[in-house]
């Protein structure tokens, strides 16, 4: 996978971590983008009435055109052209993009042979182009035309009410009976509920349920890979009710599906709040986390724990960096302190309460989930206690969408597996990762000028020796710094990603930007060591 990665010792503010190189390409040269093609056979080719060889004997020569484009970033195109020739000859090549620009070049083209040209184009809007070669042989009167249509790599987010598609306990989206172990459920994503059918990418809160033995949930947009990938989405025990998010590819199909990687049948619910299409809607915007509501401290809104069946409103755009065009925020909301069991719901204010949940809890539990909440007309959205018992909320916010921006998201169409530090990987020997200690990553090349706006990142604790939370960070350092010893030793963060107990398995979705340098810190906040796995989803870009 060639992630280059390091290990930070932090004991103490003073203390300089130790790095350790390895080489490869970053993540976002890993992901491998769709590629567009017309064969040879595609091309149409047309002669000049009467047109004659030099000689004054009629031509033989055969002209064809054809071309290949690759994704290259959310906005861009590779384009590989290709003309061949029977007979030697000086080719006019006209590579047409389909916004209205034109590139040209001319080729000398041995016989019996074809000549490859590259070139790059970056388009100023998402959609699908009709991208077209025209090849002239002026010298023989005949011209070869060849297309194809290509559908830029970025997609942007459109909010959709908190709606939910999947309930395996009474037959929404799939029969009312429990995922089998080992099985799969395939659920309607495009064309559904709503959704467009170019949509490319979804969502979703995806919640495990009626758990009797322990196992995790795996996304994709095909059956076979959500069955074979090594990354997962989230993780249950026994009697668990476990959400998270999922930021997921959409198949060819319309469809994602989710497996259950466990020994025993479990129900699955699947909420949607947004998706992602190749078209102008919202681009994403990264924001330091930052925290709006502490009902601990009385921060952005009343003091004390939210009673049970209630809740309160509050303002999220024009403030903590939110402009007041957001369409949604992107948010890590933890509940604390439950007396019971029960369950938080976020959604836009204005609106009726949804029969959907963002966070699932039980008494005395703390826990968090990565949410994308669309923003009600007044700037505003609500999030409601569905326990019977008061609980405290947190909220903080790491993004938005707005259509100010232009980030689009670029899916990650098979996930990929960044790190497990249960195994060796980049030069990083398999091991936890220790108490009060980071884990610095880097994910783009050594660069001082991070081509990528925001990672979506799927992070998981394992084998935990005692009670802590995660965060994720950007980290303030260049690799170099690393490599050379003159990295500065980042600032302990203090909000949290996701949090666990002793012995528990949690996952949770983190949306961060990298530093300066294009690397993040994964942080173990707990006095134990604990081992952590940390899964690509995707990435947001604006070129």
């Amino acid at each position: 996978m060639g992630v280059t990665s390091g290990t930070a010792q932090a004991s103490g503010p003073g203390a300089k971590p130790a790095a350790t190189t390895a080489g490869g390409a970053a993540p976002a040269q890993e992901l491998q983008g769709r590629t567009f093609s017309s064969p040879a056979e595609r091309t149409v080719v047309t002669s000049e009435p009467g047109a004659q060889a030099p000689s004054g004997a009629q031509s033989s020569q055969h002209l064809v055109a054809f071309l290949t484009a690759m994704s290259a970033g959310a906005y861009s195109a590779d384009l590989q052209s290709y003309v061949g020739v029977t007979e030697n000859a000086t080719v006019d090549v006209t590579v047409a993009w389909g916004d209205g620009t034109t590139d040209t070049y001319s080729s000398a083209v041995s016989s019996a042979a074809s000549d490859m040209h590259r070139a790059r184009h970056q388009y100023a809007a998402l959609g699908t182009y009709q991208i077209k070669i025209t090849a002239k042989d002026a010298a023989n009167g005949i011209e070869a035309v060849n297309q194809i249509d290509f559908v830029t790599a970025g997609s942007e987010f459109t909010p959709h009410a908190p709606t939910r598609l999947l309930d395996t306990r009474s037959g929404i989206g799939a029969p009312a009976a429990k995922v089998p172990a080992r099985g799969t459920v395939a659920l309607k994503i495009a064309g559904n509920a709503g959704i467009p059918a170019n949509a490319t990418s979804v969502a979703l809160n995806v919640t495990v349920t009626n758990t009797t033995g322990g196992g995790h949930v795996s996304a994709a947009s095909q059956k076979d890979l959500a069955q074979s990938t090594e990354t997962s989405n989230l993780n249950y025990d026994a009697g668990q009710t476990v959400p998270n998010l999922v930021v997921s590819y959409i198949g060819a199909d319309g469809y994602v599906y989710l497996f259950n990687g466990g020994w025993q049948p479990v129900d699955l619910l699947a909420d949607v709040t947004g998706y992602f299409a190749p078209v102008t809607a919202g681009g994403y915007k990264s924001v330091t986390q930052t925290r709006v509501v502490d009902t601990r401290e009385g921060l952005g809104t009343a003091r004390g724990p939210v009673a049970g069946q209630s809740g309160f409103d509050v303002t999220v755009a024009g403030r903590s960096g939110v402009p007041a065009g957001a369409t949604a925020v992107a948010l890590n909301l933890t509940v604390t302190n439950p007396q019971e069991a029960g369950h938080l719901i976020a959604y836009p204010s204005g609106q009726a309460v949804p029969t959907t949940s963002s966070v699932n809890f039980v008494a005395g539990q703390t826990v968090a989930n990565a949410v994308i909440v669309p923003v009600g007309a007044d700037g505003r959205i609500s999030i409601r206690n569905g326990s019977w018992q008061p609980a405290d909320v947190v909220l903080d916010v790491v993004g938005y969408y707005t259509p100010d921006s232009r980030s689009a998201f670029v899916p990650a169409r098979v996930p990929l597996r960044l790190v497990d530090s249960r195994k060796n990987s980049w030069n990083r020997p398999a091991g936890p990762l220790h108490g009060r200690d980071f884990f610095a990553m880097r994910l783009e090349a050594d660069t001082t000028e991070p081509k990528v706006d925001g990672w979506v990142l799927n992070t998981t604790v394992t084998n935990t020796g005692g009670p802590g939370f995660l965060s994720v960070t950007p980290d303030p350092n260049f690799w170099s710094d690393y490599q050379n010893g003159t990295q500065t030793v980042p600032q302990r963060p203090v909000s949290s990603t996701l949090n666990w107990t002793a012995g528990a398995t949690v996952a949770n979705v983190a949306q961060t930007p990298g530093g300066k340098g294009g690397m993040i810190d994964v942080w173990n906040q707990g006095w134990q060591d604990t081992d952590f796995m940390v899964d690509l989803f995707g990435y947001y870009q604006s070129f």
